[in-house]
């Protein structure tokens, strides 16, 4: 049976729920929803197994915060003898349009302390990620209080629609691998 290892980054804590930085959790909560999973509290992470598709899934969103990421990825990584190419991470990109998401299967981190920890970690940017925009619009000097703020109400209904397309990505990567995936969905423009 194949084994998938899907991540989504964020902080833990209610003052972090439903944040922008917290998208990648919000996105894999909906997915082990959808598949009628549930999370527990495990080594370093939340986490939750999924049975689909004559496929087994590991899904984790870490409890070490942010920017210490890449301690949970590589200890539940090298646990579940999942291959890094069976790996897919959810995560916010300041640098994508709130209408847009991004599959890579290879990339630098661009600045995200999650990814950044990943990547020294793993000594390596050769894992897939799933960038959600969460777009950039935020005064000069204001990042840090903008990625931590929650969603405005005008923008929710697109967000609501781009995690039901992360659901499909993740189950396309599942079935279908990585560059059909991309193919299929990295030109979407995703409104309300």
């Amino acid at each position: 049976m194949s084994k998938f290892l899907i991540a989504g980054l964020g902080n833990i804590g209610a003052e972090y729920a439903n944040t922008r930085h917290n998208i990648g959790f919000d996105v894999v909560h909906a997915f082990v929803t959808k598949r009628g999973g549930s999370f527990r509290v495990d080594r370093l992470a939340y986490v939750a197994d999924i049975k689909w598709k004559g496929k087994q899934i590991v899904c984790i969103c870490p409890t070490t915060f942010m920017n210490l990421s890449g301690k949970a990825f590589k200890y539940w990584l090298d646990k579940e003898k999942v291959l890094i190419e069976n790996t897919l991470t959810v995560v916010d990109d300041l640098a994508l349009p709130i209408n847009k998401i991004r599959l890579r299967k290879i990339g630098k981190h661009a600045g995200h302390n999650g990814l950044k920890d990943i990547q020294a970690i793993l000594d390596s940017d050769a894992y897939a990620k799933l960038r959600f925009g969460i777009g950039d619009n935020y005064p000069k000097g204001m990042q840090a209080d903008f990625v931590l703020s929650k969603w405005l109400k005008t923008e929710e209904p697109t967000i609501k629609l781009k995690i039901e397309t992360c659901i499909e990505i993740i189950e396309n990567f599942i079935v279908a691998g990585i560059d059909q995936t991309m193919s299929k969905y990295n030109n979407l423009v995703i409104n309300q």
